[in-house]
């Protein structure tokens, strides 16, 4: 049986001489492995259009045990995310964290939609990694089932305070006037700059997630309360997250 589907490679490997086995988030079954026979060889586009961050349309060859890249050709390759090892190292992470969250075998249109903007947005060089990064993270975050209470504070209710604190592992938040009380777990501090942009990446439609902007200060512990959800509640690292780190402090720190 053949399918026919849209997806963006995000990862691949070489099997045996010539195969591949690829893995490609697709808009209408999720996360989907297969195999690419005779890569060296392929004909027409299939070649390139399974090649990693390609955004491609796939006939989908279902066999008894495993799926075959039938036929492919390119949508989008994303260039410029080879042109900048920084771009690169985040693209990597995107994709690592797509893997891990998107469903498979079942819909998963707006995982893909979220990534490809982020795709667009590192290979143009047009957001920088301080928007870029917890919009990705927090928003598919949210889209696997791990939103966070950001709405008010999880002992008063309030709102708004001078400074709040995020609480990663349990996905809360707390006012500083109520932030005597033992947590039990890392809080973070984040002033209302951080705070705002926060909520943003989690509430705001889609056509605006990636439109904000925030100080220098305000991206620092945007960034750290981010990321820190993301590794306290899948509880892992990610390989990529460290390569990306590694690039940045080489690079003289995080773009901003």
């Amino acid at each position: 049986m053949k399918t026919d589907a849209r997806g963006l490679v995000v990862s691949e490997k070489r099997v045996g001489e010539g195969d591949r086995l690829v893995t490609v988030l697709t808009g209408e079954r999720g996360i989907l492995r297969a195999f690419v026979r005779q890569s060296k060889r392929a004909g027409g586009g299939r070649l390139s259009a399974t090649r990693l961050f390609t955004y491609s349309r796939l006939s989908i060859f279902e066999g008894r045990d495993s799926y075959i890249i039938d036929d492919a050709q390119p949508i989008e390759v994303f260039f410029g995310l080879r042109e900048d090892i920084g771009r690169l190292s985040l693209a990597q992470y995107f994709c690592e964290l797509a893997v891990n969250l998107a469903p498979q075998d079942s819909e998963a249109e707006l995982f893909l939609r979220l990534l490809l903007n982020g795709m667009y947005y590192l290979s143009e060089g047009k957001k920088p990694d301080a928007v870029l990064k917890p919009a990705v993270e927090m928003r598919m975050m949210s889209l696997a089932g791990y939103m966070p209470n950001l709405i008010g504070c999880a002992e008063c209710g309030r709102y708004e305070s001078e400074a709040m604190l995020f609480l990663p592992r349990s996905g809360r938040i707390v006012c500083r006037e109520c932030s005597g009380t033992p947590f039990g777990e890392p809080a973070f501090l984040l002033h209302p700059g951080a705070m705002t942009a926060l909520r943003h990446t989690v509430y705001a439609d889609f056509e605006k997630l990636f439109a904000f902007r925030v100080s220098e200060g305000a991206a620092r512990e945007l960034a750290e309360a981010s990321e820190r959800y993301v590794l306290e509640t899948l509880q892992r690292g990610f390989a990529t997250l460290d390569f990306y780190h590694q690039m940045a402090d080489a690079d003289g720190g995080q773009k901003k």
